[in-house]
């Protein structure tokens, strides 16, 4: 028995050989689509073609993955990642205003399958972009350039947030859409620039103005509290002389010359003498030395 199989074997070395190299071109040619290697920050969808076609209910995650050589697995790159994009829309009195953005954004990975079956993998140029530019060329459309050249009242804020929550509901994750600038014609352009540069002016002026209005108000202000402050002080002393005169009699400003002088007296360098004058006039009191210095008084002339 045994020989027989290695007889048998011998007949059929040639076919085994046939038989084994077409294996190995055929693994050779379809090794790109048996082994699919997902790199990080990728997903896979997978397309059955003879088994139910896309499979939605399941995202295939970075690594390597084994496939029938018939089927397909489709690679989305699941990062956020961002487009730039140029549009020409047209204001409400027909000029073009042409708008220059930058989309950030990130396909949702629960719903990758539904993504791919539903809109594919061009989804940016589907759904995306034109429905971006589909909320911008119908909410521009009714505002005027100067409104929309200086965002008046967060004009273009409003439109993106508008277009940002119709995204969100397309199996795409928006992180954001930048104006990265907005051109207009250049006569518009230097029209409104120069429109803003005069109303600029005007709230300058006015502002210098509404200043010396506040600062004449201060000064006022001001006067009118230094006259009421001497106004006090002039009734205060007014009240003072007032009950000066009336408690202040002859006896009391004797009294107070007397603790005067006496004060005067005790000084050590006081060299003060106090003479009473009229009737009632104060006692003399005084420390003055006798001597001039060490020097003999002058003499007085002969009358000889």
């Amino acid at each position: 028995m045994r020989k027989k199989m290695i007889a048998w074997l011998k007949r059929k070395i040639p076919y085994l050989i046939i038989i084994t190299l077409v294996l190995f071109w055929a693994l050779f040619f379809f090794w790109p689509r048996i082994v699919i290697n997902i790199n990080s920050g990728e997903a896979g969808v997978l397309y059955w073609r003879f088994f139910g076609g896309t499979e939605t209910d399941r995202v295939y995650s970075e690594g390597i993955r084994l496939i029938a050589p018939w089927d397909k697995m489709y690679i989305y790159n699941v990062r956020v990642q961002t487009v730039l994009h140029e549009l020409e829309v047209l204001t409400n009195r027909g000029l073009p205003i042409r708008l220059e953005l930058a989309i950030r954004f990130q396909p949702e990975y629960e719903t990758l399958g539904v993504l791919h079956q539903e809109v594919g993998p061009d989804y940016v140029n589907t759904i995306i972009v034109p429905d971006i530019d589909s909320v911008l060329r119908k909410d521009i459309g009714h505002y005027n350039p100067e409104e929309i050249y200086i965002n008046k009242e967060n004009i273009l804020t409003n439109i993106i947030v508008k277009a940002l929550n119709e995204l969100g509901k397309k199996y795409v994750k928006m992180h954001g859409i930048v104006i990265r600038r907005v051109v207009l014609p250049e006569s518009i352009k230097q029209a409104i620039e120069a429109k803003l540069v005069e109303e600029q002016r005007y709230h300058t002026y006015h502002f210098r103005v509404k200043r010396e209005e506040q600062e004449a108000e201060r000064r006022r202000i001001e006067a009118t509290g230094i006259a009421n402050k001497r106004r006090i002080e002039a009734a205060g002393i007014r009240d003072y002389q007032k009950i000066i005169k009336e408690t202040l009699d002859e006896k009391m400003l004797k009294w107070h010359g007397i603790q005067a002088s006496l004060k005067l007296s005790e000084s050590e360098n006081a060299k003060v003498i106090v003479i009473g004058a009229g009737k009632h006039g104060l006692p003399l009191i005084g420390n003055v030395p006798l001597e001039y210095n060490n020097e003999p008084p002058p003499k007085l002339p002969s009358n000889k």
